[in-house]
């Protein structure tokens, strides 16, 4: 049997979206809503975000798209800058142009994270980090790299978003949030976070609603940041699926194994979403 009382307490810190109100109309128009008038408060000049070719990175920034010609359309200046950010060459490059196509963003900037990630991996090497060769130790190397890219990717967007004088927007939705499944002070960072409380059937619905079409919305979820595995998908990697983690997010029965990998996910990654630990946040040894 499931803990309804933790699935209820998680349910109400992710802000999950209740699904017997939900509204994929009103949805959008909260979100950009949300976005407009969070650039007229703070003067910011527009937004920037990483666009990967998932959902996740398609629906958030086309809500930042919105939300930029509707302060322009009431005067102002906002702009959104969609980044493409790929380690060399993306594999699944077709995917993410097909995203710039549905969001149509003011500007694109594309910045091949390659060198840097390279060069400070490297850079760590000569300073004296061991690496493991062959086997297991390799593996969690290709692992730690990747993390690497992901900050690397968000480093990159801060500089634009410091340059121009913008905010940088995350994609974090409620179920990678449940499991953890972002890079902490990498895709994880950012100023705000427009899809927050939306499970993945959520975030497929608002964007059908805005006319992504089914290559955008029903792309495999992968993060693609290790090149010993690359494209491995998500729900792979978390040994769950998102449909199941949905229906623990939106108060469904799931079964017992589900529970336990979503559980023990959403345990193990409680760091991640307490940043900073402090002395009075910090949890009992």
């Amino acid at each position: 049997m499931v803990d309804t009382a933790l699935q209820s307490r998680i349910r109400e810190e992710l802000e999950v979206i209740d699904p017997a109100t939900f509204d994929a109309a009103s949805q959008v128009d909260l979100r950009v809503a949300f976005l407009a008038d969070y650039l007229r408060r703070t003067g910011a000049r527009g937004y920037v975000l990483g666009i990967s070719g998932g959902v996740d990175s398609s629906l958030g920034g086309r809500l930042c798209q919105l939300a930029c010609e509707r302060v322009r359309a009431e005067g102002g200046q906002a702009r959104f800058v969609a980044m493409r950010l790929p380690y060399r060459v993306q594999q699944d490059e077709a995917d993410a142009q097909r995203a710039l196509a549905f969001i149509r963003p003011d500007e694109v900037l594309t910045v091949d994270i390659g060198p840097s990630v390279d060069a400070m991996w490297q850079a760590c090497v000569d300073a004296g980090l061991e690496r493991g060769v062959t086997g297991a130790a390799a593996q969690r190397d290709d692992y730690h790299k990747g993390n690497v890219k992901a900050r690397a990717r968000m480093i990159a967007q801060y500089t634009v978003a410091g340059v121009r004088g913008m905010l940088v927007v995350g994609t974090d939705q409620a179920a990678e949030a449940v499991v953890g499944f972002f890079t902490k002070f990498g895709d994880g960072a950012c100023d705000l976070t427009p899809l927050t409380g939306l499970p993945k059937r959520r975030v497929k619905q608002l964007a059908h609603h805005l006319g992504a079409g089914e290559e955008v919305v029903e792309k495999v979820p992968t993060a693609d940041l290790e090149e010993e595995k690359p494209l491995i998908p998500d729900e792979v990697a978390l040994g769950v699926s998102y449909a199941e983690v949905d229906d623990y997010l939106e108060g469904v029965e799931v079964s017992d194994e589900a529970e336990a990998v979503i559980v023990g996910w959403y345990r193990r990654t409680a760091h991640k979403r307490a940043l900073p630990v402090t002395p009075g946040t910090a949890p009992p040894v």
